[in-house]
């Protein structure tokens, strides 16, 4: 069975893009993660941020897209995902003000057109979740069964965000295998919770069984792990070190 490629969600790295983006990527590369999802492209042109990646050996899994970008800088998108070799797109999220069955119409629509577009050039597109797509209703199904109800497996795949899903109160592996085969991407995302206050922490370190998440994933087809910390409680470099090395311990 192959193995399942490690990646990180620079979005965990933004303090540190924001001052280097060249030298992030680098020590990304160099703590040993194969791969990086975008959440920005530091101010670097396609051929530049292609450039940087082949010389650091670096896959680019793929990037998140918010609906904004989607619906007003999509050309943007594609020509940058294009060049840097980008598999996937996802969205990574949906909050307006409300949340409301229109506005979810609305924006399956612009879900759907930026599918579309993305597969004129061989990338996938998918959407990403948190915690209220499980919470919150449309109709009689879930928000999150709802979305990927609403567009077929072949025009939008399931990242999962187990962490978030656990804090939903669901077991991330049941959710899993309810997606088998649409799941390329996995957000291995630990968390802790202290004196009220939920905090996302390095993997292994907080209350989120994620030994059975990694076998369940080699099983349903994934194909990337990508680590993430919306917030980090030690410095981020530090922080992804420590999630990359329990992964070497508990994966590869």
């Amino acid at each position: 069975m192959t193995k399942i490629g490690i990646g990180v969600q620079l979005y965990t790295l933004r303090s540190e893009t924001e001052k280097d983006f060249r030298g992030s990527l680098k020590k990304v590369a160099e703590l040993g993660y194969e791969g990086v999802e975008f959440a920005g492209y530091g101010g670097l042109s396609p051929r530049e941020l292609s450039e940087l990646l082949k010389e650091l050996n670096l896959t680019s899994v793929g990037s998140h897209v918010g609906i904004h970008r989607l619906q007003e800088n999509l050309d943007e998108e594609i020509e940058m995902n294009v060049a840097i070799g980008s598999k996937y797109v996802a969205c990574p999220g949906w909050f307006p003000p409300e949340r409301t069955e229109e506005g979810f119409r609305e924006v399956v629509e612009i879900l759907k057109e930026s599918s579309r577009r993305f597969a004129e050039h061989g990338i996938a597109f998918g959407y990403h979740n948190h915690s209220f797509e499980f919470e919150e209703k449309i109709g009689d199904q879930t928000m999150f069964d709802a979305f990927f109800s609403a567009l077929p497996e072949n025009e939008l795949f399931v990242e999962l965000d187990v962490c978030w899903a656990h804090n939903a109160g669901l077991d991330p592996i049941g959710v899993m295998k309810q997606y088998a085969g649409r799941t390329p991407l996995l957000h291995v995302k630990d968390l802790r919770r202290e004196e009220g206050k939920l905090l996302t922490v390095e993997l292994g370190t907080g209350e989120v069984d994620l030994k059975p998440v990694l076998e369940a994933a080699e099983e349903i087809g994934t194909k990337w792990f990508i680590v993430e910390q919306d917030e980090c409680q030690n410095p981020p470099f530090e922080s992804i070190a420590a999630s990359r090395e329990w992964l070497r311990q508990n994966y590869r």
